[in-house]
């Protein structure tokens, strides 16, 4: 599929979907509670539905009703034989599901798209393996077997992906006995913070310095729940960068700025680049104004990577963007690919090891590729929206990933764009 997009002004409101953080991590922990869970408005998107296959293979069952899911646990025992789990393109569901595979005696394989088979997962396969987990792998990533169950002990993981740490943390209070993790270089903290918010909403007993080390005591139980899945700030990122880059007015609805994603982030980013905010009863009000080169930690937020790369093309000065090197570790290398595609725009932009500089620039509409990535494929649709003439975006079905309505959403604000099957 291809996104035509060229020059446009929005005008209304938008109400962002569901968490796709949230939404796995809801699976993940209501496939292996015990007893009923109902998540309420969960993200509906191919990688949402990545991890209810998981869940499906690992024995839950689950029916959707008006809008929710409801999953019959499986008590942290995985029921069915010959497991096979197809990830499609879901790094997140590859790496939780694996580590909670690993808690049963038999062999369970996972695979997914030939971009999943790109994803490194050396560091949480290495750590499984020091917890007494079998690994079965040609070059550590996909395919690959674990076959348990998890012993449990002392074990050390790389956070360059935060989802590393994140598998572990939800496998470890079921293994069957006490679990030490070591953390190093820790990437992209906020989402280990989600992760514990739902291990202390469980109940869960561990023991942490910081989010550096962690003990678990093994045995432990998650149990059913009832509860709302939060709206997503990574996709309300493409909704506030678009109205940055337009100069528009747009109402963003649904977020809850209590919740610990890093990617709320992006609004004070956008915010001290220039753009107007104001915070209603129903939701934020973003007033694109002048914007002004800045430099940005992206640590936290580095799904963000792509479209603040294109709304820094917009602003006056030099914007650089760093402390970002997992971003190249994601659907493509966001750092070398957005550096790319820009560059066939007309950007003044240069990469380096772990991140960007960005210089105003005047774009012009061309031919770009979205890699099959979601988020390259939003941000390079909003720089056509930016930009002088006519954009092409191509394999624009990667948006269904995270953000199905991406296009129905966009053109009801009044963006310019158009799509080719």
């Amino acid at each position: 599929m291809i996104f035509t997009a060229k020059k446009s002004n929005l005008q209304g409101e938008i109400l962002i979907p569901a968490s796709k953080s949230h939404t796995i991590r809801a699976v993940a922990i209501a496939t292996m509670a015990q007893g009923r869970s109902i998540l309420r408005n969960p993200l509906e998107s191919a990688d949402a539905r990545s991890a209810f296959r998981a869940a499906m293979e690992f024995g839950a069952t689950i029916r959707e009703e008006n809008g929710d899911w409801i999953i019959d646990g499986i008590g942290g025992q995985i029921s069915k034989l010959a497991c096979f789990v197809d990830v499609a393109n879901s790094g997140t569901s590859l790496r939780i599901f694996s580590a909670l595979a690993s808690l049963t005696n038999q062999e369970i394989t996972f695979d997914g798209d030939a971009s999943i088979r790109k994803r490194p997962m050396t560091p949480l396969l290495s750590a499984l393996s020091n917890l007494g987990v079998q690994v079965k792998s040609q070059n550590e990533k996909c395919p690959f077997t674990v076959k348990g169950p998890m012993k449990g002990g002392q074990t050390r993981v790389n956070g360059i992906s935060s989802q590393f740490l994140t598998a572990l943390l939800f496998a470890c209070p079921l293994a069957e006995g006490t679990s030490e993790i070591t953390v190093d270089n820790l990437h992209e903290r906020p989402y280990i913070e989600i992760t514990l918010d739902w291990l202390r909403a469980q109940g869960i007993k561990f023991e942490q310095k910081g989010l550096d080390w962690f003990r678990i005591p093994g045995r432990q139980k998650y149990t059913a729940f009832d509860r709302p899945i939060p709206a997503d700030f990574s996709t309300a990122t493409f909704a506030l960068c678009a109205a940055a880059i337009t100069r528009s007015e747009v109402l963003i609805k649904g977020l809850d700025f209590a919740d610990h994603q890093g990617d709320k982030k992006v609004f004070d980013f956008l915010q001290a680049m220039g753009v107007e905010l104001e915070h209603t009863s129903e939701g934020v009000m973003v007033r694109g104004r002048p914007l002004k080169g800045l430099d940005i930690d992206m640590n936290d937020t580095p799904d963000a990577l792509p479209a603040l790369a294109v709304t820094a093309c917009f602003a006056e000065g030099q914007t650089k963007l760093y402390n970002v090197a997992q971003a190249r570790l994601k659907e493509c290398d966001r750092i070398s690919a957005i550096t790319t595609e820009l560059k066939k725009m007309g950007a003044d932009i240069e990469e380096f090891e772990d991140g960007l500089i960005v210089r105003k620039s005047k774009l012009k509409g061309t031919q770009v590729h979205g890699y099959d990535d979601h988020r390259m494929v939003m941000s390079l649709a909003l720089a056509g929206m930016g930009a002088e003439g006519l954009t092409e975006v191509d394999t624009a079905e990667a948006v269904a990933v995270t953000y199905p309505g991406f296009f129905n959403d966009f053109v009801a604000l009044g963006a310019q764009m158009q799509k080719d099957n």
